[in-house]
């Protein structure tokens, strides 16, 4: 049994650095603006996977201390990675939205979301 938690784990972080370097492969090897935004918010997703991942603790119990816990403060969970995670999680919404209406807002300009295009234009 604990040599397929092992397997699942290993899953798990193979995973999210799958993701991360799908995302960084297509955040550097695109020409489009968006999908050079979707690979930013592939790695994210990724990075978000590893650190919740990381946190985990087998056979761990949530971090609520009540009569009868105080001997098991050893198998809590850690808050803080979770916390974390679902703080980066907002932002990075915020971030991709914010990104996204910057790429709009350079298509109404340039008529173009061609990096190389738009890099060549003159002021």
């Amino acid at each position: 049994m604990d040599s397929l938690y092992k397997m699942i784990e290993y899953g798990i972080y193979s995973a999210a650095i799958l993701l991360i370097l799908v995302g960084l492969y297509g955040a550097l090897t695109k020409k489009s603006l968006i999908k050079i935004v979707i690979g930013l918010s592939i790695v994210d997703a990724g990075i978000h996977l590893l650190l919740v991942s990381i946190g985990y603790l087998k056979g761990g119990t949530a971090p609520i201390f009540s009569p009868g816990y105080e001997d098991k403060a050893d198998i809590m969970v850690d808050p803080i990675p979770q916390a974390l995670v679902l703080t980066a999680i907002v932002i990075g919404f915020a971030v991709t939205a914010v990104a996204l209406s910057l790429v709009i807002r350079l298509y109404r300009h340039h008529d173009t979301l061609q990096i190389d295009d738009i890099k060549n234009l003159k002021w």
